[in-house]
């Protein structure tokens, strides 16, 4: 129905690298699709640092990493399959230097690592690859998201 609700996205910083996953095939919606390191809708009553840190874990199997908050973002998006996300995102970023991912082939069917650059360029070139809302994030709120980022 595209009702406006909450939502939690996390960037996952090495250096100038971000991890990147493809999302599995089997998702309701943008499968097969890059995007951020992880992105979800909170449970009930859950504080969006304590759905960042329990989906980095169920998606990619990290733990032991603090994410920090960085802003809130409103985004409206057709996402396939007749469905709108009309979202209220808080944005988090983990600053990393070593740790296991372990992605679950329910959520993950592929992931990497790549420099802000050069996504930029790969969104330029190839848009139909990733999600719209990593898009809309680098196309529209970069700033707000890796500004003062100490990456």
């Amino acid at each position: 129905q595209g009702l406006r609700h909450k939502a939690v996205s996390v960037f996952v910083m090495q250096g100038s690298k971000t991890l990147l996953q493809r999302r599995a095939l089997s998702k309701y919606h943008t499968p097969g699709l890059w995007t951020n390191a992880c992105c979800t809708h909170p449970e009930w009553n859950e504080a969006g640092l304590d759905c960042a840190t329990r989906r980095l874990k169920e998606e990619l199997g990290i733990i032991g990493q603090t994410p920090v908050y960085r802003d809130a973002i409103e985004y409206s998006a057709d996402v396939g399959n007749k469905m709108v996300e009309n979202e209220v995102v808080e944005i988090f970023v983990v600053r990393a230097s070593k740790f296991f991912v372990n992605p679950n082939p329910n959520e993950v069917m592929d992931y990497r690592w790549e420099t802000l650059k050069d996504l930029h360029k790969q969104i330029k070139s190839k848009p139909e690859q990733f999600t719209p809302w990593l898009k809309i994030y680098l196309e529209q709120h970069a700033e707000k998201i890796f500004t003062s980022y100490a990456g």
